[in-house]
C-alpha cells in the first residue's frame, strides 16, 4: 500500500515502554537482561508450594508485589500498598512507559487502559489477605476478599492502573489465559484506528499464584529444572511473573515524539480445537499469522526476527516450528528466532505484552540479542535460534506469536521503519 493511499490502515506508534520482570525493575533493566544470556535468571523454588509440589519453580520479581508498588521498591514508583500483586506490577510498568512517552497530565487523563492478565489477582482469594503477606513468607497479594469478608473482583488490573494514574478513558482487562495481552493489544490498536482515543496504556500483568502452578504441574507440564524452548531435552514451561506496558499513540498524539515503531498488523483466531492441546493440524495459526502480515502489508521475506509464543512444551514447538515454515516458506531457516521465555519464563497473559516490549527494544537498538544456549536442540523443530552475541536486526519487522489454552491464537507485525 502506498503511504498516502486513502486505504491505508492509519497508524499506530508506541511512543514509550515499561517493564518489571525477574531481570530488573525497569525496561533498560530487562533489555540488559535480555543481553546477557549467559547470565540470565534462573527459576526459583514459590515459597509456600514448591514444599508441597516440589517440580513447581517460577521466575519471580524481586521484591514481590511490595517491591513493585512501594516507594523504595525495584521500579521507585509510589503507589497504594494494598494494590494486588498483578495491579502492583501493571502500575510500576506502566509509570515507566507513561515517562518514556513524556505524556503530560492532560494527554494521561484522556487515555484508555487495556491490560491482559490471565488469573488477575486471583492470588488474593488463596491467601485471603488483602495487603498481600500471608505471614509465613509464601506468596499472597491483593485483590482477596478484603481481610474482612468483603469481594473483591480478580480482574481489576486495568481499573486498579487507570484509577491510580487518573485517566478517564475506557479501562479494559482482557483475560482469555496466555494470549490475553495479544487480544488486548487487537483491543487497544482498534480504539485508535476507529478514533475512540489518541492514547492507550496498553499491556499485560501476571502475578505468581498457587492454583496455576500447581495445576500445570497436575497437568504433567511443568519443567522442574528451568524454561528450555526448543530443546529435546524440555519437559513442560515453567511460569513467570511481572508487567511489560505499552503506550501506543495516533499519528496525531505521536508527532513530535522519538517512537520505537509501527504496529502495523495484528490478528487473532480460535481453533477450539481442546481445552488444553493446540491443534495438532495448526491451521488457525496459520491463518492468523497470514492475515496480520496481510494487515501490515508485509510479506514473508520481509520479516527479521520471529519472537515465538515458544513454551518449552513438546506440542506447542513443535506445532509452531510447522506453522512457520508455512508462513514464511522459503525464508523460514534463515529468519531468526528469539526465544523470549527461556530468559523470563512463561508470563501467561502478559507473554505478548512482553514480547511486544522486546520487538521495540530490538527495533530501537535494531538488533537481537543472543538466545539462552540449547543444550540439546530438538531436530523436530530445527529453528535458527542465533547465540554468538546479538544479531543484526537486517528487516526491522517482527513477527509476535502468542497462543492460549482453548484455542486462542494472536499474532502481531510490529514495524521498526524510522517515520
Amino acid at each position: 500500500m502506498s503511504p498516502s493511499s486513502p486505504t491505508t490502515t492509519p497508524d499506530v506508534f508506541v511512543t514509550g515502554i515499561g517493564a518489571i520482570s525477574c531481570l530488573g525493575g525497569s525496561a533498560s533493566e530487562f533489555w540488559s537482561g535480555l543481553k546477557a544470556a549467559a547470565a540470565t535468571a534462573r527459576p526459583t523454588p514459590v515459597p509456600g508450594l514448591t514444599e508441597r509440589v516440589p517440580d513447581v519453580l517460577a521466575y519471580q520479581v524481586a521484591g514481590g508485589a511490595t517491591g513493585a508498588t512501594g516507594a523504595t521498591g525495584p521500579a521507585g514508583v509510589g503507589a497504594r500498598s494494598d494494590l494486588g500483586r498483578a495491579a502492583g506490577f501493571a502500575l510500576a510498568a506502566a509509570r515507566e512507559a507513561v515517562a518514556d512517552a513524556g505524556l503530560g497530565p492532560r494527554e494521561l487523563a484522556g487515555a484508555a487502559v487495556v491490560i491482559g492478565t490471565a488469573v488477575g489477582e486471583s492470588g488474593g482469594r488463596e491467601s485471603g489477605d488483602r495487603d498481600g503477606s500471608t505471614g509465613d513468607g509464601s506468596i499472597g497479594d491483593g485483590g482477596g476478599d478484603g481481610g474482612d469478608g468483603g469481594w473483591e473482583p480478580m480482574f481489576s488490573v486495568a481499573a486498579s492502573v487507570g484509577g491510580e494514574l487518573g485517566t478517564f478513558g475506557a479501562n479494559i482487562s482482557v483475560s482469555n489465559a496466555c494470549a490475553a495481552s495479544g487480544y488486548a493489544l487487537s483491543v487497544a490498536v482498534d480504539l485508535i484506528r476507529r478514533g475512540e482515543a489518541d492514547t492507550v496504556l496498553l499491556g499485560g500483568a501476571e502475578g505468581i499464584s498457587w492454583v496455576p502452578l500447581a495445576s500445570f504441574s497436575r497437568l504433567g507440564a511443568a519443567d522442574p529444572e528451568t524454561c528450555r524452548p526448543f530443546d529435546a531435552e524440555r519437559r513442560g514451561t515453567v511460569f513467570g511473573e511481572g508487567a511489560a506496558v505499552l503506550v501506543l499513540q495516533s499519528a496525531r498524539a505521536a508527532a513530535g515524539r522519538r517512537t520505537y515503531g509501527r504496529v502495523l498488523g495484528t490478528a487473532w483466531s480460535c481453533d477450539a480445537h481442546h481445552p488444553t492441546a493446540p491443534d495438532p493440524g495448526g491451521e488457525q495459526l496459520v491463518r492468523v499469522a497470514r492475515a496480520a502480515l496481510d494487515e501490515a502489508a508485509r510479506g514473508p521475506g520481509d520479516i527479521g526476527c520471529v519472537i515465538p509464543h515458544g513454551t518449552g512444551t513438546r506440542q506447542n514447538d513443535v506445532i509452531e516450528h510447522q506453522v512457520l515454515h508455512e508462513v514464511l516458506g522459503e525464508h523460514a531457516a534463515r529468519t531468526p528466532l528469539f526465544s523470549l521465555k527461556a530468559f523470563i519464563g512463561h508470563t501467561a497473559g502478559a507473554a505478548a505484552a512482553f514480547a511486544a516490549v522486546s520487538a521495540a527494544l530490538m527495533a530501537r537498538h535494531g538488533e537481537i540479542p543472543a538466545n539462552v544456549p540449547l543444550a540439546h536442540p530438538d531436530p523436530e523443530c530445527p529453528v535458527l535460534l542465533p547465540q554468538d552475541g546479538p544479531t543484526a536486526l537486517e528487516r526491522p519487522n517482527v513477527l509476535v506469536n502468542a497462543y492460549a489454552f482453548g484455542g486462542s491464537n494472536f499474532t502481531m507485525v510490529f514495524g521498526g521503519e524510522a517515520r
